[in-house]
């Protein structure tokens, strides 16, 4: 089985991953952050380094996906596939980050990808305000993410909205993070653990 972690920057995406993996014992996949060669380039010139660093990014989790559909055990993923492309990739081309050129390019190499690759069994999204995620962000004081303008969050947060209630067709959990502390409050946790055990399993 296949779970995927969606959510904006700073949302609490791994965090729930690596609770999720332990309460369950499925496998968790973390995305290459601290290992990307793009990243704190991009942070620091979106427009130069968006097709270098979103082909890596697509390149490192298609790889995870052929890993995933060979397994006979559970997966929970950190960010999946499709909010890669109609997430990030989206709103780097509708802020003028990516050419034409680049982003026809980098959607022709993920149709192909799509060939291959199928929607995980539950999609759980973490929806977050920006204050919210702004305030994440800080707490966790990764340099390249301090430059993060507001606006390329709000983006990222209108996409998801567009993506996740308009156009995915896979089965989907949505978790509303603003006011919950799930790594610190049991009763926060329990709460996403009954609804994921009826979603999966049809419990409660």
């Amino acid at each position: 089985m296949h779970i995927a972690i969606a959510g904006n920057i700073g949302s609490g995406k791994t965090t729930l991953t690596t609770l999720l993996a332990r309460h369950y014992g499925w496998e968790p996949r973390f995305e290459q952050v601290d290992f990307n060669p793009y990243l704190e380039d991009y942070y620091r010139d979106i427009p130069r380094w968006s097709f270098n660093m979103e082909v890596f990014f697509l390149k490192e989790r298609f790889k995870d996906l052929l890993k995933i559909a060979k397994t006979d055990h559970t997966v929970i993923q950190d960010r999946s596939i499709y909010e890669g492309v109609y997430v990030f990739v989206a709103n780097n081309k509708e802020q003028g980050n990516l050419s034409d050129r680049d982003f026809e390019t980098y959607m022709e190499l993920f149709e192909d990808m799509l060939e291959v690759v199928k929607y995980p069994e539950l999609m759980i999204y973490l929806r977050a305000s920006v204050p919210h995620l702004v305030e994440n962000i800080q707490r966790r004081g990764r340099d390249y993410e301090q430059k993060i303008p507001i606006e390329y969050l709000e983006g990222l947060n209108e996409r998801y909205e567009d993506f996740l209630y308009h156009k995915y067709d896979g089965k989907l959990l949505v978790v509303d993070v603003d006011n919950m502390d799930f790594q610190h409050n049991p009763k926060d946790f329990g709460t996403i653990i009954d609804r994921i055990d009826a979603q999966l399993f049809g419990l409660f």
